[in-house]
């Protein structure tokens, strides 16, 4: 059964319907079996791989973060009480001068003690440079994500992924902007 969260601006998170697997996603809209599939399953840190696509520079633009409730659905995801802040980060990840994935993570509560202090102050640091170069937290499975346009220059297509590190974790999701997957 697929899971939503919600959003509507153009270049926002649009609402999405999460599936397990791209298999499953394809069975409801053919669209990530396109361009956007090597994306979709790409292993290993989509930030190394996007810098690689870059001719000339890429960067990160925060979009907003600070504490914030997460959807109902993300938080069962990471299994954190419905109504617990946590903080949610919104960046865009751009290459060569334009915006080519809007990324959404959310880091519980738990997760910002210790040395998870350090997610609260990324700035325009790419989150996948710290994820990857700690080799205590690991990524689980893809779902990949049918997202619910209400504008052309939204993402069609979303994957996302919990961390984890012992008992703490984050979920990131990563929405293909259309100008990028085509």
């Amino acid at each position: 059964m697929p899971r939503r969260m919600p959003s509507t601006a153009p270049l926002a998170i649009p609402p999405t319907d999460w599936y397990r697997s791209l298999a499953a996603a394809g069975l409801r809209d053919n669209t990530v079996h396109g361009p956007a599939r090597f994306w979709l399953q790409a292993e290993g840190s989509l930030t190394r791989e996007l810098q690689r696509r870059c001719s000339d520079s890429f960067h990160v633009n925060v979009i907003r973060e600070g504490f914030s409730r997460p959807t109902r659905e993300e938080a069962q995801t990471l299994n954190v009480p419905e109504r617990q802040l946590a903080w949610i980060r919104e960046v865009q990840l751009c290459g060569d001068g334009a915006p080519w994935v809007l990324a959404r993570t959310i880091i519980p509560l738990a997760t910002l003690e210790g040395a998870g202090r350090r997610l609260r102050h990324l700035g325009r640091q790419p989150l996948g440079a710290w994820l990857f170069s700690n080799p205590r937290w690991q990524r689980g499975p893809f779902e990949t994500g049918i997202c619910l346009t209400r504008h052309p220059s939204q993402p069609p297509v979303a994957r996302r992924s919990r961390f984890h590190n012992g008992d703490k974790a984050l979920l990131v999701g990563e929405y293909f902007l259309p100008r990028f997957c085509h």
